[in-house]
């Protein structure tokens, strides 16, 4: 694998793989702090970020190696109307490994035609978030012991969210997945996606408004946040952001060992009084996008420890 820009990328071993490497990680730092000295990361964030970015650097900064670009576009020669192409080919002149986000879905596709050093995509508008997806993964395995045999409810804007498409995608690989979406209408999940994923592949999907109606059937509940960057006008936004809110009342239905995951930032879509509760896991799940993305430096760099 030489990058990685969409998590159909990566096949059921590789995540076996990369999972394995990343609790090992988790479990013996020390071994790891060296691995990647001498070697630089090039984070090129043209959108955004807090998590993302900084559990990139921290990752390699981990591994012993070095970090070097940019947190905005504005920071960045697209301000004087460079392609992305010509920073990747520019950028990878001074790096190892290079880390993009971008608000244009294609855009690491893009890079990674253009360059011969690995481009991890780090979001690429609202389609794919590979990396974000293999932090979900681990949290999931981590809280469940499994991949398979259990009932997820993504909650929230599934039509913009690409953490919600790339999880889709990579757990439709798995054995008897039980998929629930609980969104307004406005905000289901793409067409695209029930076609190539859920029809294509004979696998049910049960569509609710309420996430009442579906709680106690949930082993794991997923949140997001509505994007406001997403919408073409405020209006839409403003009428559909506090569409669903999580909070203790909600989730007295809900089993004991529930899982609930949000790839952050949170707005007020959980309450702060459930982050005391022993099921939820984004802080942790924070953590360990950190570990995975390790992994996947490592991984990609073919460097063994």
């Amino acid at each position: 694998m030489k990058h990685l820009i969409d998590s159909i990328d990566l096949s059921v071993a590789d995540i076996e793989r990369l999972l394995d490497l990343a609790d090992d990680i988790s479990n013996h730092p020390v071994k790891y702090q060296d691995a990647c000295k001498y070697k630089k990361l090039a984070t090129l964030f043209f959108e955004p970020s807090t998590r993302t970015r900084l559990s990139f650097e921290a990752a390699m900064l981990e591994l012993g190696g070095s970090v070097l670009g940019f947190s905005s576009a504005d920071s960045s020669s697209a301000t004087k109307g460079e392609s992305i192409a010509d920073t990747a080919r520019t950028v990878a002149c001074y790096a190892d490994i290079i880390a993009m986000r971008h608000p244009k879905e294609g855009s690491a596709y893009v890079a990674a035609q253009s360059v011969d050093i690995p481009i991890v995509n780090a979001g690429d508008g609202g389609h794919n978030h590979p990396t974000q997806t293999l932090t979900d993964l681990l949290t999931i395995r981590r809280e469940k012991k499994r991949l398979d045999n259990f009932t997820i409810g993504f909650c929230g804007d599934l039509k913009f969210g690409r953490t919600v498409h790339s999880l889709i995608k990579a757990l439709s690989r798995y054995e008897n997945i039980n998929f629930i979406m609980i969104s307004p209408e406005e905000l289901q999940i793409p067409e695209y996606l029930k076609e190539d994923v859920f029809k294509k592949n004979n696998i049910t999907l049960t569509e609710v408004e309420r996430m009442e109606d579906v709680m106690p059937k949930l082993d794991i509940l997923y949140m997001t946040r509505v994007q406001r960057e997403r919408f073409f006008n405020e209006a839409d936004y403003v009428r559909l952001k506090d569409s669903y809110i999580l909070d203790l009342d909600k989730l007295e239905t809900a089993k004991k060992d529930l899982a609930i995951l949000h790839p952050l930032p949170r707005v007020n879509e959980i309450s702060v009084k459930v982050d005391n509760d022993s099921r939820a896991c984004y802080f942790s799940q924070a953590m360990n996008g950190k570990h995975v993305r390790m992994a996947l430096i490592l991984d990609l760099l073919g460097v063994q420890v």
